[in-house]
C-alpha cells in the first residue's frame, strides 16, 4: 500500500463516493468512470480481493430487495452505482488500522456532534466487519467453500444473526469507551500538508467535471 494519511484516504474515498451519487441517472459512461477510478483506487490501496468480494456480495443482497421493486431498468443503475460506492467505501475500511477510524474521521469539517455518531458507525462497521470474517471462516470449516458456498450461507437465515451479533458486541464495546471514559471527544488535530491538499482539490475538480457533465451532456 502506498504511504498515505489516513485522512487523506478518508477524503479520497469520499470524493469517489460523492461523486458518484450525485451522478444523473441513466449517465452510464461517466458511471463507468468512476468504476474504473474504483478499481484503480483499489489497487492502490492493494486490498484483499476475497474480503472485499464477501463483504460487498453481502451488502448487495439487502440493496438489491430496496433496489429491485423499481423495476429492472432504474434497479440496474442503482444497483452499479452503489456497487461503485461500496467498492470504494469498503477498500477504504479493509485496509484501516484496528481503531484508526477517529483519526480519520478528525480531518471532517463537520459539527463534533455529527463526528461521533460516524465514530459510532465507523466502529460498528469495524466489528461488522469481524463478524462477516468469523462466519466466513465458519462457512469455511462446515465444507462451504468458493464465492457460491459463502453466498448461500449470507443469504440464508445467517443474515440476520450476523447483524444480531454485531448490535450486540457493538453495545459492549460502547459500553466498555464510556467506562474508559468516552465522551464523544476526540482529541486528535490533524491538518493536511500542502501536496495532500493540492490532491484534493485535484481529485475535487475531476468528481465536479464528471458529475456536471453527466447533466449537461447525457440524454
Amino acid at each position: 500500500m502506498l504511504k498515505m494519511a489516513l485522512p487523506l484516504r478518508l477524503h479520497l474515498s469520499l470524493v469517489i463516493v460523492v461523486g458518484t451519487a450525485l451522478l444523473k441517472h441513466h449517465a452510464w459512461y461517466w458511471l463507468g468512470a468512476y468504476a474504473a477510478i474504483a478499481l484503480i483506487w483499489v489497487a492502490v490501496l492493494r486490498v484483499s480481493l476475497p474480503k472485499l468480494g464477501g463483504l460487498v456480495g453481502t451488502e448487495l443482497i439487502f440493496l438489491s430487495v430496496v433496489a429491485l421493486p423499481l423495476g429492472w431498468e432504474r434497479a440496474s443503475f442503482l444497483l452499479i452505482r452503489s456497487l461503485v460506492c461500496l467498492i470504494a467505501m469498503n477498500s477504504f475500511l479493509l485496509t484501516l488500522p484496528p481503531h484508526s477510524f477517529g483519526i480519520a474521521l478528525k480531518s471532517l469539517p463537520v459539527p463534533s456532534a455529527l463526528k461521533e455518531n460516524l465514530l459510532l458507525t465507523g466502529q460498528y462497521l469495524e466489528i461488522l466487519l469481524s463478524e462477516v470474517t468469523r462466519m466466513q471462516r465458519s462457512a469455511q470449516l462446515r465444507g462451504l467453500k468458493g464465492a457460491g458456498g459463502w453466498l448461500r450461507y449470507a443469504s440464508s437465515a445467517m443474515i440476520g444473526t450476523l447483524y444480531i451479533r454485531s448490535l450486540e458486541r457493538a453495545e459492549r464495546v460502547y459500553a466498555a469507551m464510556v467506562i474508559r471514559g468516552y465522551n464523544g471527544q476526540l482529541p486528535i488535530d490533524f491538518t493536511f500538508k500542502a501536496k495532500e491538499r493540492f490532491a484534493l482539490i485535484f481529485a475535487w475538480a475531476i468528481a465536479a467535471f464528471f458529475t456536471l457533465t453527466s447533466y449537461l451532456y447525457s440524454p
